[in-house]
């Protein structure tokens, strides 16, 4: 099958996440045709596409009331709607009826597996996951992967696609709660949620633990390429070989946290502080 080269897109759901796709495929020249239901969306969403780059031109720019006629004569459909299943399942079954087999269903859920959005659906080879990092004009990281139904060309044209719009796509082999970036930053945040709980250190000492250490380390070579880096002339072999066991003692002292009233009141008023102290702005 000959595939149209992707140069119209539908944005349905235009808040936070949506706007920032918008204003990513304007900066690359596309037209781009948005949807969303709440009251004032257009309006909102042009005014956060301003926020985001104020020297963009929208006249690429559409919005429509309508689901049928915002994906008319796109190829591609970047969802972003609330991260409800039972929700997210209707739509995708909408987006499936009134899109031609080739358009690319892609959802931007942060934790729903793309299998879920299938359900129901005539054409579910063309239906999958592309999470991106927030804000998604700004940081290139996005998870494409596919349902159980999904295409192996599906995916592939979405990656390529992504690739095309300056993002760095990585593929996940299989579906798994969370993905693969969160679920990261969740182990991260469960140990330092349990250092603050301890009295280990503060939150402002446990963020520097990260922005002037790991942080530093990891941002360019990743954690795995640090484990060859770490390990001399002998690689991850010998750093593995030689800190393994350590390593291996400190993992079993982990201890998994329960997010409870009074933990959140904790880590609130340990980030407050350290918010007013830095004089920091949301």
């Amino acid at each position: 099958m000959l595939y149209k080269k992707i140069k119209h897109i539908a944005i349905v759901g235009t808040g936070v996440i949506g706007s920032s796709w918008a204003t990513l495929f304007l900066e690359k020249g596309l037209r781009v045709t948005a949807t969303d239901i709440a009251a004032g969306a257009e309006q909102k969403l042009r005014n956060q596409i301003f926020q985001n780059a104020p020297n963009l031109s929208q006249e690429l720019l559409t919005f429509e009331e309508s689901l049928e006629e915002a994906v008319k004569n796109v190829q591609f459909v970047q969802e972003n709607g609330s991260e409800q299943t039972d929700l997210k399942q209707e739509l995708f079954r909408k987006l499936d009826s009134c899109t031609p087999p080739d358009v690319l269903l892609v959802s931007s859920s942060s934790g729903i597996i793309p299998s879920l959005l299938q359900t129901g659906t005539s054409y579910p080879e063309r239906i999958l996951l592309g999470h991106p990092f927030n804000p998604p004009h700004l940081i290139p990281l996005v998870e494409v992967c596919g349902g159980e139904h999904t295409s192996d060309e599906a995916v592939e044209r979405t990656i390529e696609f992504y690739r095309s719009v300056g993002k760095k796509p990585i593929r996940l082999k299989k579906e798994i709660k969370g993905h693969v970036a969160n679920r990261l930053q969740a182990a991260l945040r469960q140990e330092a949620f349990y250092l603050v709980q301890q009295g280990v250190a503060s939150a402002e000492d446990i963020d520097m633990a990260i922005t002037e250490g790991p942080g530093l380390r990891w941002a360019l070579p990743g954690p795995f390429v640090n484990l060859h880096l770490g390990g001399g002339s002998g690689g991850a072999r010998h750093f593995l070989n030689h800190l393994g066991p350590a390593i291996q003692s400190w993992i079993k002292d982990l201890v998994r946290v329960t997010m409870n009233k009074d933990l959140i009141v904790m880590l609130s008023d340990e980030v407050g502080k350290m918010v007013q102290k830095k004089n920091l702005t949301a």
